[in-house]
């Protein structure tokens, strides 16, 4: 929102031209004599003129053609006023359209993507508007019977369809914040997608070399399914949904490699009932399951356990992990791996997720659901 006000602050400055038409009036300068709706529409339009010149000042001042154009305009408004002046004819077609070009010129050197964007639609609709105009001046009869017909008539209608235009540039605007939005938070998943487990294929290449050392059969199985986690964390990370049962065997791969490095007993239990078509997003479960084993599992030196169960209820996908710990160590972590997660759910499942955290003296429990239309 902030940066949103930041980028558009000129159209708050604008503003000053209701004050403005006030004192103007108030000297005598100029008379407001308009409906109030003709007012509303007359200030809506000038705060526009003086907005979009402030929202778009580097540009004018950085471009010479621009500012060569700028001089154009303003000998052809001159131009205008002069030719009505000179004539004294009540809505003189020729100033009439020489300040139709005006604006037109200056709404394009303003806002030059939204009139080449919607240039047909400004036809469509100023179009018709003009010719009704030249078909009252000019051919329905002679000026008094205009000036009637004005009066019954007035010609404020060449001004409803700003609002339109308008909405139509604010809605464009309102685009621009949604895929700025979307395009941050792309980039913030792909950040965090790259924090994942790091320091788990560090370990186990490690353990790998000392297999490699002592020319353990295990070596090749360890080879394999490292390779199979990789290829999932670097290619199934990419991708918006993967099915539950690739990210089973991601787990299980994690699992079986760690097993291998530790001597000691350790119970690990890990259920799934569950249909494994069901689709997730890539690499939630891991960050749940890598804190069981680094906070858990190696802080024990003996009856150390991991519970772990993927299940559907209430149309959830519903994933629990137990463990327990040793309290007395303390934690060097300062708890990324679960901040990352939560960053990653409000992301992607917003207000379609629930992450249960429980804690003991000793274990340490957490329940992540997510809703499957998510």
């Amino acid at each position: 929102m902030i940066q949103f006000l930041n980028k558009y602050k000129a159209f708050l400055y604008g503003l000053i031209i209701i004050p403005i038409f006030y004192l103007l009036d108030y000297f005598g300068f100029i008379i407001l004599k308009n409906t109030p709706l003709e007012v509303i529409l007359f200030a809506v339009f000038w705060w526009l003129v003086i907005a979009l010149s402030i929202h778009n000042f580097s540009y004018l001042k950085s471009k010479r053609k621009t500012i060569f154009k700028v001089v154009v305009l303003i000998i052809l408004f001159t131009t205008a006023l002069v030719i009505d002046s000179t004539m004294n004819l009540p809505d003189n077609p020729i100033t009439f359209i020489l300040l139709m070009g005006f604006w037109i010129g200056f709404a394009y050197l303003l806002v030059p993507a939204f009139i080449t964007k919607y240039w047909k639609l400004i036809v469509l609709i100023y179009g018709p508007l003009f010719l009704y105009f030249l078909y009252l001046r000019l051919l329905s009869g002679n000026l008094e019977t205009y000036l009637n017909i004005k009066e019954e008539y007035p010609f404020f209608v060449f001004f409803l369809p700003i609002p339109v235009l308008i909405l139509i540039w604010i809605f464009e605007q309102w685009k621009w914040v949604q895929n700025l939005k979307a395009e941050k938070s792309k980039a913030e998943l792909s950040l965090l997608r790259t924090q994942i487990n790091p320091h788990f294929f560090f370990n186990t290449l490690n353990n790998l070399y000392a297999l490699a050392v002592k020319n353990s059969k295990e070596a090749p199985g360890v080879i394999l399914k490292l390779s199979d986690m990789m290829r999932y964390t670097i290619y199934e990370g990419e991708k918006e949904t993967v099915k539950l049962s690739d990210e089973i065997e991601y787990l299980n791969n994690y699992i079986e490699l760690h097993k291998i490095r530790y001597k000691k007993s350790v119970e690990i239990i890990f259920k799934y009932d569950i249909d494994t078509d069901l689709v997730v997003a890539p690499l939630l479960f891991i960050i749940l399951l890598e804190n069981a084993f680094k906070h858990g599992v190696e802080t024990l030196t003996e009856n150390a356990y991991i519970h772990m169960e993927i299940y559907q209820e209430n149309n959830l996908i519903q994933f629990k992990i137990e463990n327990n710990f040793d309290p007395k160590e303390i934690a060097k972590s300062n708890g990324i791996g679960l901040q990352n997660l939560k960053r990653r759910l409000s992301l992607l499942y917003n207000q379609e997720h629930e992450l249960i955290v429980e804690k003991t003296d000793d274990t340490y429990k957490a329940i992540l659901k997510i809703s499957i239309h998510a």
